[in-house]
């Protein structure tokens, strides 16, 4: 098996793919967990596949972009869904969770008829829908590797604030920190997050790797920076060993990451339940991020 993946240039491009999605996920999933904000990773998804069954549809009906990379389209829908959560959140500023649903609800509808324009499902598709090892191509890889770039410098060119954002949003308005900016920047970040992702763990599951890793370390994590951490360790580790038990076993990898990532949480808890003593930590980064 590791012939294979020293061989095959498919497998290594699923893998570095992998790696770097499992840093990426995690990282901005703390910040979106501890905003209260996990359900945004389902909408957010469920657009993309919209835009990745539009990206097929436009793709079959002409012959010029019959070479389309969906990724691209899936990016583009998700970045707008994004931008147009914030918008709607801005309009129902006493109901703002109706944005998610809202959004959803609109994915939904447009992949479904998109599919069906596109007379039903494809192997592509079922690809994006539960990730796979082998379509993972070389341009997936820079696309990927660009977006986990950009993530990168957002964060730490903008960590302080996004605290403020995470944990005291009234003290950052009176400090005169731009939040608009810094959210929309954040919203941004997290679509082109989960449009990359969707790749290798797939459509369905990737809101379960911005969360459950973030979960995990909730568990055990005495600081906020130390949830970040671990939460980057428990991704890494259920996307890689994910990514080569499916290849192994010749499953999706979307499904062998997210019940590894699963796996993570039930053995955290576990531990914290019979060896740390049944403390929690979840409150207490809130008090040493």
């Amino acid at each position: 098996m590791i012939e294979a993946f020293m061989t095959l240039k498919f497998l290594q491009y699923a893998l570095v793919a992998a790696i770097l999605i499992g840093f990426t996920a995690p990282l901005i999933g703390s910040f979106v967990v501890v905003r209260r904000m996990s359900l945004i990773a389902d909408a957010l998804s469920h657009v993309t596949l919209a835009g990745i069954a539009l990206s097929l549809l436009i793709s079959g009906m002409v012959a010029q972009l019959a070479d389309l990379n969906p990724l691209y389209l899936g990016i583009v829908t998700s970045v707008i869904a994004a931008l147009t959560i914030d918008w709607l959140r801005a309009k129902y500023k006493h109901f703002q969770e109706l944005a998610i649903p809202i959004i959803m609800a609109t994915g939904m509808g447009l992949g479904a008829t998109f599919i069906s324009l596109a007379n039903g499902f494809s192997m592509d598709l079922v690809s994006f829908l539960f990730g796979t090892v082998s379509a993972v191509a070389l341009t997936d890889v820079y696309t990927i590797l660009v977006v986990t770039v950009v993530v990168v410098i957002f964060v730490f060119a903008f960590y302080k604030e996004l605290l403020f954002l995470s944990f005291d949003e009234e003290q950052a308005r009176v400090s005169g920190i731009r939040l608009r900016l810094v959210h929309i920047l954040f919203m941004i970040v997290v679509a082109l997050v989960i449009a990359i992702s969707m790749r290798v763990v797939g459509i369905l599951l990737v809101s379960s790797l911005i969360t459950l890793p973030v979960a995990a370390a909730l568990r055990i994590a005495k600081s906020f920076k130390m949830t970040i951490f671990l939460a980057i360790i428990f991704g890494e580790i259920a996307t890689v060993l994910g990514l080569i038990l499916a290849y192994q076993f010749d499953l999706a990898p979307g499904g062998m990451i997210v019940l590894l990532a699963v796996l993570e949480l039930i053995i955290v808890m576990l531990l914290e339940r019979f060896w740390i003593g049944g403390k929690t930590h979840e409150d207490e980064h809130r008090t040493s991020a």
